[in-house]
């Protein structure tokens, strides 16, 4: 007897349909055989469903069996499958087909098995775990028209964000089993009010805790309102890190479409427990973090994505950029320029979303202080060269925070706070959907840029003085026009004008120092 039943594969980030077909022979000696590229762990999964089934009060099968994970040239990883291949198992077996038809116990309509898509890991005492991309299977079963999906009751909740899908939340093998046979019904998950849940998300930290720093706090709205990325350059202890922390809070709460889609990134890669992501994400690699860990990739398999994806529509941070290894901070530059990053490995590829903000942070030297006179100068000039030109030139704004004094901290004026940062910022970022739709600032280019960052004439003037005084880059050039036509946003002018490249031309600070 043949049974299929729907499963999924990740490539990358997405699901792609796999499915799972259990054929039992009646001649030849019981034994399981396994195709269709699985690794180790699906591999393995015979062992845990043999287990699952016997603590479940199944018989194991006694027949020659053979599973099949199709389509047979895709890749297949992790212990997803253990469920799907039990539930096949149980429903090829001559005992169990008489469960199949008509009615069940319960008088329900038996659900079709082939209808429905199922994905689980299974604990050898048969109850089940959850596994990796929730998300994408719902989006891709609801792209197929599916009835619905059978997930880990762990995993539900994660699942139910996607809209228009039935979830169904089982804790154990037999509870699958008995569903399939009309015997229960599997207790459905309720849909998830992604925009009420983001409403009530908090800020971590708040801008009215960090005293002082006036200029920085200036240019972390600024890169907040137009999508920048920053350098914060300070001695040890002033506050870098702190004011990194609260820049999510400045940024408009995520759109339900972007919580989807970071909620589906977290779920193929495994980060943290299954949930809805409801805030701007914050990831802080250290600096000790390889190049895999930071754009993605593995040693074997389909790629996985690193930190800049799980960074999507929120900040990567990068403390001591200088201490990162030089291959690492390389690798950045395709997310930095383009918003994503294609992984190439022998067993196939994928290119994964990496549009975030990326705010880097290091002291003026290896010691952690700003040094004095030549010798400082020189500490300085050696631990910069660490990072190379071509990552910096990406940087948006270069800022230099220094350490507030004592008797200035505890008299410091509190200033603004996340909520009216916050506000700022979203009023800017209007002008910028009303101007040319979806892109922000710092992404525009060509045409669109000399279009929307069109500068008067004494703007010009002094952009080309900057340029003859400073020799900017192509790049750079096009980065303080971004950057002007950001503030003008933030300060309500529609012409951008001598004033706003003034200020963008003062954040190009080692541009100033290389010439």
């Amino acid at each position: 007897m043949l049974v299929t039943i729907p499963s999924f594969a990740l490539q990358g980030i997405d699901a792609v349909r796999c499915d799972v077909e259990v054929s039992l022979q009646s001649r030849g000696l019981p034994r399981i055989a396994l195709v269709g590229l699985p690794d180790l762990a699906v591999r393995e999964s015979i062992e845990r469903v043999k287990s699952a089934m016997a603590a479940s009060g199944f018989e194991p099968p006694r027949h020659r069996t053979t599973i099949s994970l199709a389509p047979a040239d895709l890749r297949k990883q992790g212990p997803a499958f253990d469920l799907p291949i039990a539930v096949a198992l149980l429903l090829a077996a001559p005992e169990s087909a008489d469960g199949r038809g008509g009615g069940g116990a319960c008088g329900a309509r038996v659900p079709d098995v082939g209808a429905w898509m199922l994905a689980g890991e299974l604990a050898l005492d048969g109850s089940l775990r959850s596994v990796r991309g929730a998300v994408g299977m719902a989006l891709l079963a609801r792209r197929l028209g599916l009835a619905g999906i059978v997930v880990p009751a762990d995993n539900a909740r994660e699942a139910a964000v996607v809209e228009g899908m039935d979830v169904r939340a089982a804790g154990a093998l037999p509870e699958v089993v008995a569903f399939f046979r009309g015997a229960c019904v599997l207790p459905k998950a309720e849909p998830v009010d992604v925009r009420g849940a983001i409403s009530v998300t908090a800020p971590a930290v708040d801008f009215r805790e960090i005293r002082g720093q006036g200029p920085a706090k200036r240019a972390l709205t600024i890169a907040a309102a137009g999508g920048h990325n920053a350098l914060l350059i300070g001695p040890a202890g002033c506050g870098k890190t702190m004011m990194a922390r609260a820049l999510p809070g400045i940024m408009p709460p995520l759109e339900p479409d972007e919580a989807l889609e970071v909620t589906r990134i977290w779920s193929a890669a495994g980060a943290g427990a299954p949930r809805l992501v409801t805030e701007r994400p914050f990831r802080a690699p250290h600096h000790t973090a390889s190049t895999v860990a930071l754009v993605g990739g593995g040693a074997a398999g389909v790629p996985r994505p690193g930190e800049v994806t799980l960074a999507h529509h929120g900040v990567l941070f990068m403390d001591e950029l200088p201490e990162f290894g030089r291959s690492a901070l390389e690798a950045l530059r395709e997310p930095l320029e383009d918003g994503f990053i294609t992984v190439a490995r022998a067993h196939g590829s994928a290119r994964f979303p990496a549009r975030s903000i990326l705010v880097a942070a290091m002291n003026p030297t290896a010691r952690g202080n700003r040094g004095a006179g030549t010798r400082g100068a020189r500490e300085q000039e050696k631990y910069m060269e660490r990072v190379s030109g071509p990552i910096v030139d990406r940087i948006d704004l270069h800022v230099e925070v220094r350490a507030v004094p004592f008797e200035r901290l505890a008299a410091a004026p509190v200033g603004e706070g996340t909520a009216e940062l916050r506000a700022r910022v979203m009023a800017a970022r209007a002008v910028q959907r009303a101007r040319q739709g979806a892109v922000l600032n710092a992404h525009v280019r060509g045409k669109a840029l000399d279009a929307v960052a069109e500068l008067d004439v004494a703007g010009r003037a002094l952009l080309g003085e900057a340029i003859g005084q400073l020799g900017l880059s192509a790049r750079a050039y096009d980065k303080v026009r971004r950057m002007a036509r950001t503030i003008a946003d933030l300060d309500g002018v529609a012409q951008v004008s001598a004033v706003h490249v003034a200020e963008a031309v003062q954040y190009r600070v080692l541009d100033r120092h290389a010439g």
